[in-house]
């Protein structure tokens, strides 16, 4: 039987994923085989596992951090929002159905709940350690009967519990304090450390508030985690797109010698670390934005992929994006759609099942000539090939998930062709305007590939006529292997490792 170890969080948004990340790195730094668990997650930022499902992207994160492949099991349940009402229900990997939040909440006792339980018992089969995340708080207490993603999950894995809370956004002790007033006593019981997280400056300084903290929950805090700025692994939340790095600052002198690449940040943006290889570029402004103007001085405008790709392309149009992209186009500049921005470059968007809305047809931006129908079935799959056009002959992964079928009915020049490791079936992948400007691809993690992302930055500085040509080093396999390093070298610094391993052996009692 698995040893297993549950963070938890006083709200959303505390650290739970990055604490969970460190810990993985840690134990399988110490030998341990150890494998993440998160029974339900909600999250547009997904990806896709080698077996063809669809999970979390922090539980894939979390397994990089453990040295291992992710599968489904680590995240059998996953909740994609489609509007402010519904969410595609992911369960083990597969499309269940879409639900409104009312009808899942009264039904996930069943089918749901069963499918939890089931790949908790497989890994627990096969690794000694399980770090357990939690969701939200365990305590929204119009929730918590319905709950399967907190102490439900904590009494499955009989886990010891630590509680994340956030000093950064202020009310600590409240939040704290408050969480185990409404737990259980047997849930308090679990509930084994506390650790501080996101704490700026001398953490000596808050020595009073660790003793105060111990003496109102009688819990000891474990550890005080500091504030890590740009921690450089790839995040499950799109709230981190308010921080300053993502959004475009007032331009520096020096930026406007800079490639400026604009990526719109749509309603139902999905995979948004699609691009955090462009923000490691030394010589690359990439920033995302909401309003028109912003797009004006960018040389590369960037679609990105959407839950829903009809919703977005209508609210594309109504904030007046679509006169600027076609003028940005006959200005030279680049258009890249990724996925559903992919689709909305299109000639039409077809939805006649009502996959993602009453609309049974829309006008895409026609800058590109496909054509896409909305499918029931999606796509999940992992790919590999080689590029065409400009960038014939570079090799290139990455990974799709979506519920369209693209065709065409004239000649076109492909981005890519590809093939699955299942099939072995070359086939042809996205579409490139005749002048080169626009290309659209439905591959996820394209920019991770080093050589294509390189050549294609300086096929654009070419075209722009920029002088700067800066040689990147940014090698993304290696950056987020050491930003794991780093991550859990200061988690261990600052965590009672002691303790947590006497949890892990059961020297404390549950």
């Amino acid at each position: 039987m698995a040893k297993c170890l549950m963070v938890m969080g006083t709200s959303s948004n505390v650290g739970k994923s990055v604490l969970c990340t460190a810990l993985c790195r840690i134990l399988a730094q110490d030998g341990h085989r150890v494998a993440p668990f998160k029974s339900q997650n909600m999250s547009l930022n997904s990806a896709v596992t080698p077996s063809g499902r669809e999970i979390g992207r922090a539980q894939a994160v979390q397994a990089a951090a453990c040295g291992i492949p992710p599968s489904e099991h680590m995240n059998p349940v996953l909740l994609k929002p489609t509007s402010h009402t519904a969410s595609q229900v992911i369960l083990k990997g597969r499309v269940y159905e879409t639900k409104s939040a009312r009808a899942y909440f009264t039904e996930r006792t069943g089918e749901i709940w069963d499918a939890v339980v089931e790949s908790f018992r497989e890994l627990e089969r096969h690794y000694d350690v399980l770090v357990i995340e939690g969701a939200g708080s365990p305590v929204e207490m119009n929730l918590k009967p319905r709950d399967i993603a907190n102490m439900r999950t904590a009494e499955l894995a009989d886990a010891a519990v630590l509680l994340v809370a956030d000093i950064d956004r202020g009310g600590i002790f409240a939040s704290v304090v408050g969480t185990m007033h409404l737990l259980t006593e047997e849930e308090r019981s679990r509930v084994k450390g506390i650790i501080v997280n996101k704490f700026r400056g001398d953490p000596s300084l808050f020595d009073d508030g660790v003793r105060m903290l111990e003496a109102y929950v009688g819990v000891p805090v474990l550890g005080v985690i500091p504030y890590l700025h740009e921690i450089g692994i790839e995040e499950e939340d799109s709230v981190v797109l308010e921080e300053g790095r993502y959004r475009q600052p007032q331009m520096r002198q020096e930026s406007q010698t800079c490639l400026r690449i604009a990526i719109l940040q749509l309603p139902h943006l999905s995979n948004f670390t699609d691009f955090d290889p462009l923000f490691l570029e030394p010589d690359v402004h990439a920033y995302f934005c909401l309003h028109p103007n912003e797009v004006v001085d960018a040389h590369v405008v960037i679609l990105p992929g959407s839950k829903n790709t009809v919703d977005d392309l209508i609210w594309l149009r109504a904030n007046g994006f679509e006169g600027v992209l076609k003028q940005k186009h006959a200005d030279g500049a680049f258009i890249v759609g990724i996925c559903g921005g992919y689709q909305m470059l299109g000639e039409e968007i077809r939805d006649p099942d009502g996959q993602e809305s009453m609309i049974e047809r829309i006008a895409g931006l026609r800058e590109l000539p496909i054509v896409t129908t909305l499918a029931r079935e999606k796509t999940t799959v992992l790919v590999h090939g080689q590029a065409e056009g400009p960038f014939a002959s570079i090799p290139i992964t990455g990974y799709e998930i979506h519920m369209g079928e693209t065709v065409s009915g004239v000649a076109h020049q492909a981005f890519a062709r590809i093939k699955t490791g299942a099939d072995g079936v070359w086939r042809e992948d996205g579409a490139v305007s005749s002048d080169g400007l626009v290309m659209g691809t439905y591959l996820h993690g394209i920019f991770d590939n080093d050589v294509f992302r390189h050549a294609w930055l300086e096929a654009v500085r070419k075209r722009v006529g920029s002088d700067v040509h800066t040689r990147s080093n940014v090698t993304m396999s290696v950056h987020r292997s050491q930003a794991m390093d780093r991550l859990a070298s200061t988690v261990r610094e600052h965590l009672d490792m002691h303790v947590l391993y006497k949890l892990l052996h059961r020297e404390v009692d549950l």
